[in-house]
Formats: C-alpha cells, structure tokens, sequence
C-alpha cells in the first residue's frame, strides 16, 4: 500500500498520542481543536484503521496507534535533523567569504574575473576583501582572519595551506631613479650583492628571505637598509635612498610613481603569486572561490597548484 501522508499529519498524531488530549495537544501546537482532530480523521482514513480509542474515560492509542507511534516519531526525528541541515546549508550560501590580500591582484583583471564567477554560483554569498600588511605574509590566514588569501609564496608552515599559482612573474629591482644601477637596461644580481636592500618584517619568515634572494647570495649575509610593511612605505623608502628592494613585475607599477625605476634582474628565480588557503578547510565557499579562481585562469593558467 502506496500513500502520501504529510508531516504535519504525523505531528498532530505524535502530539496526541503523547498528551491522550486533543485540547492540550492542540494547545501545543497552536492550532483549534476542531482542526486537529480533523487532521486526525484524515489520517486514520488514509491508513484505514483507528489511532485512537475515544470514550468517557478520555483518549487511548489503539494498537494500530501504538504499532505507528516510534516510527511516525522516527519520521519526524529525520525530518527534523533534515531540516536543520539545509538551514545550515543556506546559512553557508548567505555567508560571507573573507579574502585576504597583502598586495591587490591586479594582473589581467584577475579579481573581477573570479568575484564574477563565484557571484554567478553563489549569488546568495558575500565577498569581503581584507587589506593586510606585509608583517603577516599568510594574509589573514595563519590567525583565521582570512578564509582565502592572495599571496607571495613561499608562505611560513607550507604544510599548512594549499595553493594555487595564479601568476609566475620575473623578479626585477627598484631603486632610485639616480641610483648607478639604474641607467642599464637589465642588472646581474651579483651587481647588488653589495647594496643595501628593504626588506620585509621579520615576522615574514621565510618570505623575507625570498625577496632578499638569500639563495642567491652564497652565504653572503645582505644589508638591511629599512624594514618595510607596506607599498607606501617601500615607494618612500626607495625615494629616500635607503634602500633597493627585488618586486615581481606585476607590482612595478605600484612603486614607479616618480623617482623610482624597476630593471630586470639576471641570477634569480621568478616569483610566485597564489590564492591560498588553509589545507584543512573544507567548507563550500571555499573550494567555490578556488573553482571560480581556476576558471578565471583558464588554460593559461601557470600550474603549480598544491591542494
């Protein structure tokens, strides 16, 4: 025997069986009396059998009734936890995903590109962008803060995060637009062993190294003109004549404001910028952005994915 019957029928059943009152039961939820019980009715119809013996000594459950009662009480048990799970899922699809940034990904429109496609699947979401300094080389993700972040790799605690190489960039050199160096064309990295470089905050670890390229210096510890935390900071240090420092080539235009050149330099490896995030975070929103980052990349996009 095939029948529809709809929860609300087998509430209104449990709510009796557990009260033996249909006032009280109604009471309870908040409907006339006259209503439930002829949801009841309907009910007992459909299944073509008594649920209830109802006399002068009150309401019993008949033995139909107490053979349906823990399965109908099963049923909306599963309902129930049903209904919670997709009020978790809509609360998921209306949040607000948080992306951290120390420099803004302007590269071929890159950020439009992935806000559109991750709009278009989760129209109900929220993008945040957050601003971060460079004394944080995670972007916000280290401490939580962040949820996905565009950064330069390599981050501290790799194992921790996964990533995706949206750009492979040629490492140049900024420095003053009188600087000696500054008339060629192209500079040997040997050629600023010497100099001295701005460099990130200590805080950077192991991307403070990178961009002072100690791997290319051979043991030879640099000099430290100024720590900088900032584009600001770097376009002001570099006019003061503190310092040189090494920027992808997507940044140079960020710091070439007057007074300052960038040149490319031979004996050091590219730089990597990636979208980030924390290895072990699973949720929808997250694996979205990083889907909506691959299709903004397309074919072209350099590889180097870790995730």
């Amino acid at each position: 025997m095939v029948m529809d019957v709809h929860s609300r029928n087998l509430r209104y059943f449990a709510a009796v069986a557990q009260e033996l009152h249909f006032t009280r039961a109604a009471e309870r939820l908040f409907v006339s009396q006259p209503a439930l019980s002829k949801q009841i009715r309907m009910l007992e119809r459909q299944l073509g059998a008594d649920l209830f013996v109802r006399d002068r000594q009150g309401v019993r459950l008949t033995a139909v009734g107490s053979a349906l009662l823990p399965h109908a009480q099963q049923v909306l048990e599963v309902w129930e936890s049903g209904m919670a799970a997709v009020e978790r899922a809509k609360t998921r699809e209306r949040a607000t995903l948080v992306v951290g940034m120390s420099t803004r990904p302007g590269r071929g429109g890159l950020l439009p590109a992935v806000r559109s496609r991750f709009t278009e699947a989760h129209p109900a979401a929220t993008i945040r962008l957050r601003q971060v300094s460079w004394e944080d080389p995670s972007a916000g993700l280290a401490d939580g803060a962040a949820d996905a972040a565009f950064i330069w790799l390599p981050l501290p605690d790799m194992e921790r995060y996964a990533w995706l190489v949206v750009a492979e960039e040629p490492r140049h050199v900024a420095l003053p637009e009188d600087h000696r160096l500054a008339a060629r064309d192209e500079i040997d990295f040997a050629d600023l062993l010497d100099e001295p470089f701005l460099a990130l905050p200590e805080s950077a670890g192991a991307l403070r190294d990178y961009w002072l390229a100690l791997d290319a210096r051979e043991g030879r510890p640099p000099r430290i003109g100024a720590e900088i935390a900032g584009t600001d900071e770097t376009y002001e240090a570099l006019v003061d004549g503190r310092g040189v420092c090494l920027v992808a080539t997507g940044n140079a235009p960020l710091i070439t404001l007057g007074g300052v050149v960038t040149r490319p330099v031979r004996g050091i490896t590219p730089s990597r910028f990636a979208l980030a995030w924390r290895a072990d975070d699973r949720r929808p929103l997250v694996r979205a952005y990083v889907t909506a980052c691959e299709g903004a990349l397309g074919p072209a996009a350099p590889g180097g994915a870790r995730s």
